[in-house]
């Protein structure tokens, strides 16, 4: 008897269930897509810097080494506590070409800076100091979150203006939304994709910052909008 009772009460839940989701179904509504994007700099860049000590007459320490880097940093106005970190040096090492020198000990590091002029003024002053080994890891933008609350705020506002529009000529009043879906789309630094232009002679005087231009980066937000129609 309990079985049954477990059966039916299973049964008349699904169709509940099933009544619910054809009433949803069965109401006229318009469904909608709008999207919108915006193109921002770039505020984190992230070097990887890489000393080395090789095995020659003019041998130079990793010690010696990470005083000049520590230096020309700091005469940068930049703070080592919070821009400066050791990388793993197992997963970083194969992005070096290492010439024919023995190389005795290494380090490698991790520089965040805010602006392409910064990272410029990084690039020439550590290789005025011998420092030659530096690769752009990665760009980020330090709020996109809160530009993504306010594009899909737009976005919606978007989706609003397209169902109106539509259901205006038919003498028809938009009603409330029965269904939202976001998506979102951020074309983060990948390596193949940055275009880094760099310009500089060897004629200019060390103060001379490089000219870098880093890609804008795309972030885009969509949703999907499902109206009633009174």
């Amino acid at each position: 008897m309990k079985n049954h009772l477990t059966a039916a009460f299973f049964i008349a839940s699904s169709i509940l269930g099933f009544s619910q989701t054809k009433n949803f179904i069965d109401q006229p509504y318009l469904e909608t897509t709008a999207k919108v994007d915006s193109l921002v700099q770039p505020d984190r860049i992230y070097l990887s810097i890489l000393i080395q000590e090789k095995e020659d007459r003019n041998k130079t320490s990793v010690e010696t080494q990470e005083q000049l880097l520590a230096e020309v940093l700091e005469n940068l106005d930049i703070d080592l506590k919070k821009q400066l970190k050791i990388e793993d040096l197992a997963s970083n090492y194969k992005k070096y070409f290492l010439r024919k020198k023995s190389v005795l000990k290494s380090k490698a590091y991790e520089l965040v800076v805010y602006d392409g002029l910064t990272a410029s003024k990084v690039l020439i002053h550590l290789e005025a100091q011998g420092i030659a080994n530096v690769n752009l890891t990665k760009t980020k933008y330090s709020k996109t979150e809160a530009l993504k609350m306010t594009l899909r705020s737009k976005a919606i506002r978007k989706a609003k203006a397209q169902a109106t529009a539509l259901v205006n000529p038919l003498g028809q009043q938009l009603g409330k939304a029965i269904y939202i879906s976001d998506k979102y789309y951020n074309n983060s630094y990948r390596p193949r994709n940055l275009q880094m232009k760099m310009a500089y002679d060897n004629s200019q005087k060390l103060e001379s910052p490089i000219d870098i231009e880093f890609n804008s980066l795309k972030i885009e937000s969509e949703v999907l909008v499902r109206f009633s129609i009174n």
